[in-house]
């Protein structure tokens, strides 16, 4: 069973920056895809960025130019930095990777006051 784990949530200002970190239990290449979603209260959970194992990202209109979900292959790490955060970026962020299913990480609660 593949495993994620996440950190680097908290709580910022409006347009402050924040990294979270997704280390996941085998090499972040045996996954197809590695991404990021995020749910606010009463929303649906939505993708945030996602990358594949041969470097094609995509991005979530809302966040596109202040998000980025770079990778750092000697740790074996997806991250998600955060960028000129605003308010309605806040959510519980969830790290997924697919291979034959998809599995999820914990989550990490990001809060962005105004």
């Amino acid at each position: 069973q593949v495993q994620l784990v996440e950190s680097g949530g908290g709580l910022v200002q409006a347009g402050g920056s924040l990294r979270l970190s997704c280390a996941p239990s085998g090499s972040i290449f045996s996954f197809n895809t590695m991404g990021w979603y995020r749910q606010a209260p009463e929303k649906q959970r939505e993708l945030v960025a996602a990358s594949t194992k041969s470097g094609i990202t995509k991005y979530a209109k809302s966040v596109k130019g202040r998000l980025t979900i770079p990778r750092d292959c000697p740790k074996n790490t997806v991250f998600l930095q955060m960028n000129s955060l605003k308010p309605e970026d806040t959510a519980v962020y969830y790290c997924a990777a697919d291979k034959f299913r998809r599995s999820w990480g914990q989550g990490t609660q990001v809060t962005v006051s105004a």
